[in-house]
């Protein structure tokens, strides 16, 4: 699974993420590159929901 995968189906807006915070969205990249999905969802539970929250992904 990529990134812009996983963020896809967490509900949130890649590309509105990467241009608001570039520097939080390449290390998150980096990290889910290394780890495994579960574990990165295990590790940023909360961010995540707070990420979902500010840059919800609006569905076509």
């Amino acid at each position: 699974m990529e990134f812009l995968e996983y963020l896809k189906q967490k509900k949130i807006d890649a590309g509105v993420f990467r241009q608001a915070e570039p520097t939080r969205y390449a290390e998150w990249e980096k990290l889910f590159e290394e780890v495994h999905p579960e574990s990165f969802t295990a590790q940023k539970k909360f961010l995540l929901n707070d990420l979902r929250r500010r840059y919800l992904l609006r569905e076509v």
